[in-house]
């Protein structure tokens, strides 16, 4: 078991919980320095998933309304053009 484990963490877990906590101060540290807080991330995280949301679905409702549009105009000319063609026949 402790095998498995080590190999998942690339080492033995003292050694990786020992260099996640550095690396987390570093960041930490810097994050401090530009001013950035961790709910001000997720906050931009679930902003931008928000928008992108937003902007896809947005856009099918467009794409919805330009179809309607032209299918307005296209279905009509397509039948009387079929109809025109049959009555040739």
């Amino acid at each position: 078991m402790s095998g498995s484990v080590t190999r998942f963490l690339g080492g033995s877990p003292l050694s990786v919980l020992i260099k996640l906590a550095l690396l987390s101060l570093a960041v930490g540290l810097v994050l401090s320095w530009l001013n950035l807080h961790p709910l001000d991330l997720v906050e931009w995280v679930v902003d931008l998933f928000r928008d992108a949301w937003v902007l896809v679905f947005g856009s099918l409702g467009r794409a919805a309304e330009y179809f309607l549009l032209g299918a307005v105009i296209v279905v009509p000319i397509f039948l009387i053009s079929r109809l025109v063609k049959s009555g040739r026949r």
